[in-house]
């Protein structure tokens, strides 16, 4: 009995032994699957996922909108600095350009200054118009609303004159060919902005800007302008009066877009481009206006190459 009880012992240990084997080996087969999918899984979301791109810089102080972040550099390239703003800021309001690139005059990139304007907000009622700037290459940044609350923007430009002043021209609320625009002047380096009057016109602004801290100019038509529309302020933006282009017949609807006057020696000079649809010349040229009575009215002086106005 006793030899019985060993072998019936023997024969439930062996059984044991051999099921835990077919059971382990049932598992494996079982799991393997399960891993083999979550390693796929894995294997996707890298093949998936953007590589980071090594950031570039074309000039000594420059500027990357890679990776989906604003970075300038003052070396080209071999330090980068990050701009505490979001890329999509940069882009906001009524604007359908390239975000490859940041908008023309919305952005100053000097040694001595950097700074950029933007719109933020949830919705148009708590948008606001900030300028973000450093005086120190990057190293701390400053916030500075320019207006508080203000429509979707379209038109942006910003500049300085001098260490201390500078002036934001912004449009907004576009409806077809009509807006509203507002001019900001700062005296102490962009701390603070003042909201200067603005000319009796709705079109839409084509360009502007400062001469001096008294004189500046708005330029508007954008759609098939077909004469220069052009005010002049010489009272910090007190007022504005349209100036007069003495246009020769030769280029009457030939030259209608005025640009931001100059000065040049002891007067004021200005270009005066085809607009968006001239083909005198392949719409290559320019006309050249002079005033002497500080930008009041003008008169043609020459025809010039846009190769030359772009040196």
């Amino acid at each position: 009995m006793k030899n019985f009880i060993l072998a019936m012992t023997g024969v439930m240990v062996i059984g044991l032994v051999i099921a835990s084997f077919f059971y382990q080996n049932h598992s494996k087969t079982l799991s393997m699957p399960w891993y083999t999918a979550i390693e796929e899984q894995a294997a996707q979301q890298e093949q998936t996922e953007e590589p980071v791109q090594q950031l570039y810089a074309e000039h000594t102080i420059d500027y990357s909108l890679q990776n989906d972040q604003l970075n300038i550099t003052f070396d080209k390239g071999k330090n980068w600095i990050n701009v505490p703003i979001d890329k999509d800021k940069l882009f906001a309001g009524d604007y359908n350009g390239s975000e490859q690139e940041l908008i023309d005059d919305s952005y100053i990139l000097t040694k001595n200054r950097v700074a950029f304007l933007y719109s933020e907000g949830a919705n148009w009622e708590s948008q606001k118009i900030v300028l973000t700037y450093s005086l120190d290459q990057g190293n701390t940044w400053e916030d500075s609303v320019v207006t508080d609350p203000y429509p979707s923007i379209r038109f942006r430009k910003v500049a300085f004159l001098n260490d201390d002043f500078g002036y934001v021209i912004v449009s907004g609320d576009r409806t077809m060919s009509q807006e509203g625009l507002s001019v900001f002047l700062t005296h102490d380096g962009g701390k603070s902005w003042e909201k200067t009057n603005g000319p009796d016109t709705t079109r839409l602004i084509a360009d502007g800007g400062f001469v001096d801290k008294d004189t500046g100019f708005l330029s508007f038509g954008t759609i098939n302008p077909e004469d220069p529309d052009v005010y002049v302020t010489q009272d910090a933006g007190n007022s504005w009066e349209k100036a007069t282009f003495n246009v020769p017949e030769k280029y009457d609807l030939i030259f209608v877009s005025a640009e931001v006057p100059m000065k040049e020696g002891d007067h004021l000079a200005v270009l005066v481009n085809q607009g968006p649809n001239g083909d005198y010349l392949g719409g290559k040229v320019k006309g050249k206006f002079i005033s002497k009575d500080n930008g009041q009215t003008w008169d043609f002086s020459k025809e010039v190459e846009s190769n030359e106005t772009d040196e």
